[in-house]
């Protein structure tokens, strides 16, 4: 998805790139572990966070984000709104929240909001919020109302949700820490902030390391299942409901096997989402889903499957007003 919010201000070195330390614990001890290209990926010393320590300023403004054709592409729009695109967010979601407001940071075209209402209709009114023109132009002629504004910069005036959803967001953001503290103001009590990232201790990332499609140049922080729960324990008024693994795709890995780390273009992606998505509803190879579905659950169960999606709510007892 999209992009939700540009950075603040944060050191810049000789090369131009805005330096920052690690997202998570904030010390700033660096060290080499994984090389892409261009990109560099540090391993923090305290921590163990994956990040990159200097960024580029496109990613860090957000610019990236507004130029990019992706999300537009047929496939690629063809395969954000097929009904099984979304299935695991939702089933997921409605498990934690029924019914209520819901804003999604990064709506991108607004695929997620758009299945979540057509859905369960009467059940939920969604908000999209992005900085991405282009998508969030698309998202207005699904129905959905958006916001066009960063997010830590948006005034709220007092608007509050049952639900904050971060679907494959956190990974792009230069200052998550923030974002997460801006989530526990506007949740109403019991709400629940809901975040999806790319998961480094996959089998995908295993077996692909640096090679892996997902090491991107706007992939700015790179979670395990450790350091996901010590970045969400950062922010105390919220408190952990859940931790899960999922999503598989095997065809990535064989493709990114084959292709040797070369870059994966945005095309080659977006034909990849169309002919998985084609799969899934085919009826001709429901044997082999089953298959599938059975090796996901595994990999999910040990923690193994390609995303990490993890539930916060407001703690009963702290307030989402407070500081």
């Amino acid at each position: 998805m999209a992009l939700a919010a540009q950075a603040p201000a944060k050191i810049v070195n000789s090369e131009g790139q805005f330096h920052r330390p690690c997202p998570v614990c904030e010390r700033d001890e660096p060290q080499p572990f994984w090389s892409k290209h261009d990109l560099q990926i540090v391993r923090c010393a305290n921590c163990s966070m994956l990040y990159v320590a200097d960024v580029a300023p496109e990613f860090a403004s957000g610019q990236h984000y507004d130029r990019s054709e992706y999300h537009l592409w047929p496939d690629k729009l063809a395969s954000d709104y097929s009904p099984v695109r979304f299935e695991r967010e939702l089933r997921i979601f409605r498990e934690f929240c029924p019914i209520g407001e819901v804003l999604d940071v990064g709506c991108s075209t607004g695929a997620f909001l758009v299945q979540l209402q057509s859905q369960f209709p009467q059940e939920y009114s969604g908000t999209g919020l992005d900085i991405a023109g282009a998508p969030l132009n698309y998202a207005e002629t699904r129905g959905i109302r958006v916001i066009r504004e960063p997010f830590l910069e948006h005034d709220f005036a007092g608007e509050r949700f049952d639900a904050v959803t971060f679907w494959a967001v956190m990974e792009h953001l230069p200052d998550p820490r923030a974002f997460l503290g801006g989530t526990a103001k506007i949740l109403k009590p019991g709400g629940y902030c809901f975040i999806l990232v790319p998961n480094m201790r996959s089998l995908a990332a295993r077996l692909l390391g640096p090679r892996y499609r997902y090491v991107l140049p706007d992939h700015l922080n790179y979670f395990t299942a450790k350091t996901l729960l010590r970045f969400v324990q950062i922010e105390k008024r919220f408190e952990v409901r859940a931790l899960r693994s999922t999503h598989f795709n095997p065809l990535v890995i064989l493709q990114d096997l084959k292709n040797r780390g070369n870059p994966v273009d945005a095309t080659a992606r977006a034909r990849l989402l169309k002919k998985t998505t084609a799969m899934k509803q085919s009826r001709l190879l429901l044997g082999a889903r089953l298959l599938y579905r059975a090796c996901e659950a595994v990999l999910g169960h040990l923690y193994l499957a390609d995303n990490l999606v993890i539930v916060l709510g407001v703690r009963p007892t702290v307030s989402a007003d407070c500081r």
